[in-house]
């Protein structure tokens, strides 16, 4: 398994992955990593990808994927990717997309177990009052990734 590090404007990413697709991409909270200084050939696309993203120049990722999980998960995960830059849905809306009105507990638990952070966007999904709810990344984090999305950017007036 591949692995490199980048900065972000929320702190380091770690990418992990293989010629078979990336497996994870995960934040951390640990200060004291370094962005790599050279990215292996397996995660270079997805590397630029992210840094076209953050830049604003990219609204959605062409990449191989191949994370880890359940049956379950990944049709949640699957469902997550469909959700278009710049949108939200609510969990209720997440579990109606995929067939299971009474699911909406277990679609929450796999959205939160997402080892895609921000490739599937798993940010976009927030309460069905509008709340930003749960986020393994933190609330602040996904409070930015959801301004960083919005269409209409609002401008001071003072």
């Amino acid at each position: 398994m591949d692995i490199a590090y980048i900065q972000t404007p929320l702190g380091v990413a770690k990418l992990e992955g293989d010629s078979d697709g990336i497996s994870s991409i995960t934040v951390l909270d640990d200060t004291d990593i370094l962005p790599s200084q050279q990215v292996p050939d397996t995660l270079k696309n997805a590397v630029g990808q992210l840094i076209e993203y953050f830049n604003g120049g990219r609204t959605e990722f062409t990449l191989k994927l191949n994370p880890l999980g359940t049956d379950f998960q990944k049709r949640v995960w699957n469902a997550l990717s469909k959700i278009p830059f710049g949108k939200t849905v609510s969990y209720l809306d997440l579990s109606k997309t995929l067939g299971d009105v009474k699911a909406i507990r277990a679609v929450a638990s796999a959205n939160g177990k997402n080892p895609l952070w921000i490739i599937v966007p798993c940010h976009r999904v927030i309460g069905s009052d509008g709340s930003l709810t749960g986020y393994a990344g933190g609330l602040p984090r996904k409070k930015w990734l959801l301004e960083h999305e919005n269409p209409v950017k609002q401008q001071s007036l003072f």
